[in-house]
């Protein structure tokens, strides 16, 4: 093996880690791959965005590549990466046949963001008004699609633990084929509370959250019909300012200053925005995964009140760094408290710093990371072996996924 490796990731889109808590992620991994000597190149067929992050300026390659497109197998074939991401299931079942057909050497690992099945049958609940069970999942096609996907490919990273137990208690994943990858951040000490702005210098409640995710304008809507009634009820002068990337006109038209409710837009730096806050609101209905809008907020010494969905897998047994709620009452009471409490606020302060340190340290997760990946390289062969569901999958599934992918090509070309 060469002793620079080669790392190949394609992505739905290009990383804009500014715009949301996915492509934060994404840069978190590529920092770590980058910081133990991968040579990286990111691949991607969407269109270059106003928002994308310069990848250059990170070291990385950037390369456009095409849908359905047997470009793309001299590209890898050149490339001959040792290691190929998959950023989200739809990217693996597009091109991980072709990977598989031309680098078979390949490690080929899956990030899933979150487990997009969960997040689609909570969301069909809800909106069917009545309660998500966990047995739900069962009958959903993007559960079969995205199940089939994580064993196809020889390592997944989850970024929840809740998602962990489930793959591995409802589904029967095997372990091996797991690793548990929550968000990466640098250790947080009370020192470093003291050199963010204080609880006198910070003013409103705020919200921040791409608002292509549909979790994210269901929560915009529940704050402005339902919750901030209650808040401003309780709190007359109180100001909410909801920032998100992407706001389509449906959100642009809940924009009510005379009722303290502002749409604020795009967030230049959503960092600064959040350290200035004295309070995040994310009464959260349905989603998966962990929600970086809330280790943002911990990040940024500012406490948050959120529901049960919200704060999922997120604290371990750890107090939450304000409150979690799913009572719409007892929601704005808590964020008026929350508010107005300074000695609260500072003690919500520092369960953020303590979950933060617990549950996302940099170097822990890191490392386990690496030597997780570097195992594969060694043994890539036996490991397989023991896959056998995902051998039978990738033999049937990329057979039928090559062959429409070839006829969609032959087709395009007519």
């Amino acid at each position: 093996m060469n002793q620079i490796k080669k790392l190949l990731i394609i992505g739905p889109v290009w990383p804009e880690p500014n715009s949301s808590a996915a492509g934060g992620r994404m840069m978190q991994l590529i920092s770590v791959f980058k910081q133990n000597g991968f040579e990286i190149t990111f691949a991607s067929a969407a269109l270059d965005s106003d928002f994308m992050v310069d990848l250059s300026e990170f070291g990385v390659k950037k390369v456009s590549i095409e849908l359905n497109n047997a470009s793309f197998d001299d590209f890898v074939i050149e490339l001959n990466p040792d290691v190929v991401l998959f950023d989200r299931y739809t990217i693996e079942e597009q091109y991980g046949w072709r990977v598989s057909e031309n680098c078979p050497k390949a490690i080929r690992l899956l990030d899933t963001e979150d487990l997009h099945c969960l997040r689609a049958a909570r969301e069909k609940a809800f909106k069917e008004k009545r309660t998500f069970e966990l047995h739900d999942l069962l009958s959903e096609d993007i559960t079969k699609r995205e199940i089939a996907s994580i064993l196809r490919c020889d390592l997944s990273f989850i970024i929840s633990e809740f998602e962990m137990k489930l793959l591995k208690d409802l589904f029967k994943i095997d372990a091996a084929l797991l690793h548990y990858l929550p968000f990466l951040v640098d250790e947080m000490s009370e020192e470093d509370l003291l050199k963010l702005p204080s609880f006198e210098e910070r003013k409103n409640f705020v919200f921040i959250g791409n608002f292509i995710h549909e979790p994210n304008w269901n929560t915009v809507q529940y704050l402005k019909e339902t919750i901030w009634p209650i808040i401003k009820k309780q709190f007359p002068e109180a100001v909410l300012e909801v920032y998100g990337a992407y706001p389509s006109q449906k959100v642009l038209q809940l924009h009510q200053p005379k009722n303290g409710f502002f749409i604020m837009g795009r967030a230049a730096d959503a960092n600064e925005i959040v350290k200035k806050a004295r309070v995040v609101l994310a009464p959260i209905r349905f989603g998966a995964g962990l929600k970086g809008k809330l280790l943002e907020a911990m990040q940024c010494g500012t406490p948050s009140v959120t529901s049960t969905i919200g704060s999922e897998a997120m604290h371990a047994n750890l107090p939450w760094n304000g409150f979690v709620t799913d009572d719409v009452e007892l929601f704005a009471k808590k964020a008026v408290e929350l508010y107005h409490d300074e000695n609260l606020w500072k003690q919500s302060q520092k369960n953020g710093v303590a979950i933060v340190n617990e549950c996302y340290q940099l170097s822990k997760y890191s490392t386990a990371l690496i030597a997780a990946v570097n195992s594969l390289l060694n043994d890539f062969e036996s490991h397989r072996l023991h896959n056998f569901m995902g051998s039978l999958l990738q033999h049937h599934a990329y057979k039928s996924t090559m062959y429409m992918s070839k006829w969609i090509e032959a087709k395009n070309k007519n």
